[in-house]
């Protein structure tokens, strides 16, 4: 597939991404040009690529401690991990994705975009034992319900580590129904914070928790 339709980019992403905006640019042509074919992406998303995706977690590149180990379980396409290590450079992005084909595209991309802070781990979040309070933050999109994300994710983050999901217009009501797990999970100030509004065309939901042992 060529990327003939990727929609323009946007001048937000220059100011997002800084220097770079090359690394981003060149990532987001990959997806467009063999993301359908791999099964990473819809074939709706190529027209909409820049604002609905490669932006939006982008956005969120600020939330994450500096210097610090991040996860981000189910990474699929590299949405957000590989965009969010694009960046983000001063933080070791473990990106924990179960499907073989899935990990082979991150690795590829982590290569061919010379990330030397990606490293791809296969495995379900809930298999990722290694990694139980190893991590500084933990991360997920589109991935699953949060009362079912809580359990995957919460387990891998250090006492006082954070939760920083990104989320859909649901995001509040997904939090009430997981109220029961982030009480089993010790997390604490968990809320919704919009990011972007008035700066990108599709600002982010996320939900953010501390995480307590």
């Amino acid at each position: 597939m060529t990327n003939d339709a990727l929609e323009p980019e946007p001048a937000e992403a220059a100011a997002l991404f800084g220097v770079r905006i090359d690394l981003a640019r060149r990532f987001t042509v990959a997806l467009a040009e063999h993301g359908e074919e791999r099964g990473l992406i819809g074939p709706l998303e190529v027209p909409r690529l820049w604002n609905r995706h490669i932006l939006n977690s982008a956005i969120a590149a600020p939330l994450f401690p500096a210097g610090g180990r991040v996860g981000d379980v189910g990474s699929g396409a590299g949405l957000p991990g590989l965009v969010l290590a694009i960046a983000r450079p001063d933080i070791e992005w473990i990106l924990i994705e179960p499907m073989e084909r899935r990990v082979a595209w991150l690795t590829e991309q982590a290569d061919a975009l010379g990330l030397k802070n990606v490293r791809v781990e296969r495995a379900r979040a809930e298999e990722a034992g290694r990694y139980e309070g190893f991590l500084d933050a933990v991360t997920a999109r589109a991935v699953s319900a949060l009362r079912t994300l809580i359990p995957w994710t919460a387990p891998l983050v250090r006492d006082g580590g954070e939760l920083i999901l990104l989320k859909g217009q649901n995001a509040e009501r997904e939090i009430d129904a997981a109220a029961k797990a982030a009480r089993k999970y010790k997390l604490s100030d968990v809320r919704v914070e919009i990011l972007g509004e008035g700066e990108i065309a599709e600002p982010t939901r996320v939900v953010r928790a501390t995480v307590r042992a």
